[in-house]
């Protein structure tokens, strides 16, 4: 059967999305001009259990401005994980900051808090866990090396917006924390996101410099240059409707996944997402990671794939190996992103079509 290309993502959008955006793009003007935001933030730190939740126009956006409100800035370093995407050092570099590259761990995919410790200097101001592929750091390790050395935490939480660590959310596990809504993330805005925290003062400097340094007292008086990380009216009221149905988002993430793992599940040599215990994840991404020969590259079973209309992605390349950061030795990042692939997992994806990627994949790797 030919199902035509099937992707890696995609998002679910139902009546609900179709009707709040109806209503803000009629009606969310003048008086009404924040009125999804205002709905979407409240409901999103209410889900989330912080005090606070700003929108903001990305992911990207919403890490910026979480290291500025924690007070990151020339001359520190950050530690962060080796494999992640290029989001999580560019925003360190943006704050006049070094990202510093610890190694991950070999099941989770998350940072290695062992290597955290190894790359902690004098210098070091801040720890940024990102929560890989829907699963969470090991955030009490984590917290507790960052309690002994006086360090900030930050989680980058783009891809787990739903999951659970020992019953609390990701995103009120830190000093701060920031979201994602792009497109192939579970929920979305088509681009945009959001920063969180308990913090009052964390916050108030957040917003301020998200709102180009502006003095709220003043219109148009500004005290600090600043940056423009608004989201409109219409992104929060698709917002607002996919989180109101993120229950069921995560769930569908999840069938997803179980149905890859009865088919490739009992492959030796290949490993796929795991759930650390008394942590939910969501499974944003259904991946593999090849751990002995198959006779095949990664790159080639890539390809191979591309040919028969299943796309994929790989994994995040280690960050040291691009050409404008300091080459450094993490050997269990190198081993996972050189031979990872995240497969199609959209939240629409059927039974049918993982039973055909399934029966590629093996049929490549002469199971």
């Amino acid at each position: 059967m030919d199902f035509g290309m099937i992707l890696t993502a995609g998002p679910s959008i139902s009546q609900k999305e179709i009707d709040y955006v109806l209503d803000a793009l009629q009606n969310g003007w003048n008086e009404k001009l924040s009125e999804y935001i205002d709905r979407f933030e409240q409901e999103f730190a209410r889900f989330i259990g912080v005090k606070h939740a700003w929108t903001t126009s990305s992911g990207t956006g919403a890490l910026h401005l979480a290291l500025l409100g924690c007070g990151i800035g020339e001359g520190d370093e950050v530690i962060i994980p080796e494999v992640t995407f290029a989001a999580c050092p560019n925003v360190v570099v943006y704050t006049g900051a070094k990202p510093v590259f610890a190694d991950i761990e070999e099941d989770s995919w998350c940072l290695d808090p062992k290597s955290v410790l190894r790359r902690i200097t004098p210098k070091t101001k801040a720890i940024m866990p990102v929560h890989m592929y829907g699963n969470v750091s090991d955030m009490d390790a984590i917290n507790a090396i960052a309690k002994e050395h006086h360090l900030m935490v930050i989680e980058d939480a783009c891809p787990s917006i739903g999951a659970l660590y020992k019953g609390k959310r990701p995103g009120s596990l830190s000093h701060a924390a920031g979201f994602s809504f792009q497109g192939a993330k579970i929920m979305v805005t088509g681009q945009g996101g959001m920063m969180v925290t308990d913090d009052d003062e964390v916050f108030k400097r957040a917003q301020w410099l998200g709102s180009h340094g502006a003095d709220g007292s003043i219109k148009f008086w500004h005290t600090a240059v600043g940056y423009k990380y608004y989201m409109s009216n219409i992104q929060a009221a698709l917002g607002l409707a996919q989180l109101q149905r993120i229950d069921e988002l995560v769930a569908l993430k999840t069938q997803i996944f179980n149905w890859y793992k009865a088919r490739l599940g009992n492959i030796e040599g290949l490993a796929m997402n795991t759930q650390p215990e008394k942590v939910t994840i969501t499974y944003w991404m259904t991946s593999i990671v090849m751990k002995r020969d198959f006779g095949i590259t990664r790159d080639e079973l890539m390809g191979k794939m591309k040919e028969r209309k299943i796309d994929t992605r790989p994994f995040f390349y280690p960050l040291s190996d691009f050409p404008h950061f300091e080459k450094t030795d993490n050997p269990m990042a190198r081993q996972v992103a050189y031979n990872g692939i995240n497969l199609p997992c959209g939240v629409n994806l059927t039974e049918e079509k993982v039973d055909y990627v399934c029966k590629v994949l093996r049929e490549l790797l002469h199971i």
